[in-house]
């Protein structure tokens, strides 16, 4: 082989790796922070019957679905779209609708004695869990990744921000598709390893607690949800401008 060759090989295989760590680092930082999503898999893990183990990697499928779109708009230049102020305070208010509705279905389900938790020992799975929020496209985990991925207006400030700042710096582009590669897979490696991890946790922890503790969890989650829809609704309208957020 052509020492050329080598050194290229070397230098391409050197620069995939490097684009892949810092992207999965900086996606495992983001995923680690509590948020919808991260309360999302938590309560999909424990309603699941069977491979509730798994429920973060679907979950971050849908996420990535998402995410592959925003990249490649960000890509076509769109991004200025997400720095109008009128965009944002839409994603706002839709955003904090969903999860607000998500969240009180939850709380509701709990206080009215509907959702079942014979499940929680049974190793068998074989019983009901947790009745779904109500929203269809919530019961399923990929679809409701994307949705809870795309009702928070601060994922999408992330992206327009330091998503776009790391694909300038490391001139990640169609062109560079290597370079692209690198960045999508360490993103979306860096979420599925921590979900994985929280469904892995939630799915076989959740099902040998007793009923108030299960309760009480869903109940605090339920909460959040509500509380966070509440102030992702409101929060554009009490900042002047995007870069406060």
């Amino acid at each position: 082989m052509d020492i050329d060759m080598v050194n290229e090989l070397t230098r391409v295989v050197y620069t995939f790796w490097v684009i892949f760590s810092f992207s999965f680092l900086v996606a495992l930082t983001g995923a680690m922070s509590p948020g919808p999503l991260l309360t999302y898999t938590i309560i999909k893990s424990a309603q699941a019957n069977t491979r509730g183990y798994l429920m973060g990697l679907w979950i971050i499928t849908g996420h990535a679905i998402i995410e592959a779109v925003i990249i490649v708009c960000l890509l076509l230049g769109f991004s200025f779209m997400f720095k109008n102020i009128l965009v944002v305070r839409t994603i706002g208010i839709l955003g904090g609708v969903i999860l607000f509705y998500f969240g009180a279905s939850i709380v509701r389900n709990v206080y009215r004695g509907s959702p079942s938790i014979s499940f929680l020992n049974s190793p068998d799975g074989k019983n009901q869990g947790l009745p779904a929020s109500g929203n269809r496209a919530l019961e399923n985990p990929v679809l409701g990744g994307m949705m809870v991925s795309m009702s928070n207006p601060y994922w999408w400030i992330w992206w327009v921000t330091i998503g776009l700042a790391f694909i300038t710096q490391f001139d990640i582009s169609f062109r560079n598709w290597l370079n692209l590669a690198a960045f999508f897979l360490g993103h979306e490696a860096g979420d599925i390893v921590w979900y994985l991890i929280v469904s892995i946790l939630s799915f076989f922890g959740l099902r040998y607690m007793n009923m108030r503790a299960y309760h009480g969890i869903l109940i605090f989650c339920g909460i959040f949800m509500i509380l966070f829809g509440i102030y992702l609704g409101i929060s554009p309208f009490l900042q002047g401008r995007i870069g406060s957020f």
